[in-house]
């Protein structure tokens, strides 16, 4: 969870504006090459949200972000369904990312770490993964 909040606002850093470590002790990894992974992935996600018929997507897109999990969940079976050859977890983390980053272009919603980080978290079965990689450096 440590990790994943140290690479969540790496990936902020690089996507909008820094965001100041809260004088946290030094990790045994570079979240920002972590990052720098992560929103490769979030590339790969080749979704326009603005296409896909999803309630709690429509939501994020006006701007309510606290259905912003709700909204990945949906997207996710969405591009399941079109990519049957995804992994569940690769696709949570791609759409997660990609989702974030249009919406903070958009400049639709007030975007703030604790969104994503929360999500990944908040996903047991993502969660196991990334524990299972061995962590965010292994990814």
């Amino acid at each position: 969870e440590e990790q994943t909040k140290c690479v969540v606002e790496a990936l902020f850093s690089d996507l909008l504006e820094p965001v100041k470590p809260e004088g946290e002790p030094p990790i045994p990894f570079d979240p920002v090459v972590v990052a720098s992974r992560l929103r490769r992935m979030g590339d790969q996600c080749n979704m326009d949200f603005e296409r896909v018929s999803s309630e709690a997507l429509a939501e994020v897109l006006k701007g309510k972000m606290e259905k912003f999990g709700a909204a990945v969940d949906s997207l996710i079976r969405s591009w399941s369904n079109q990519n049957p050859e995804l992994v569940y977890e690769t696709a949570f983390l791609s759409v997660s990312v990609k989702l974030l980053v249009h919406v903070a272009k958009k400049g639709l919603a007030m975007v703030h770490p604790n969104q994503l980080i929360n999500v990944i978290n908040g996903n047991s079965q993502v969660r196991s993964y990334i524990e299972a990689c061995g962590g965010w450096v292994r990814m």
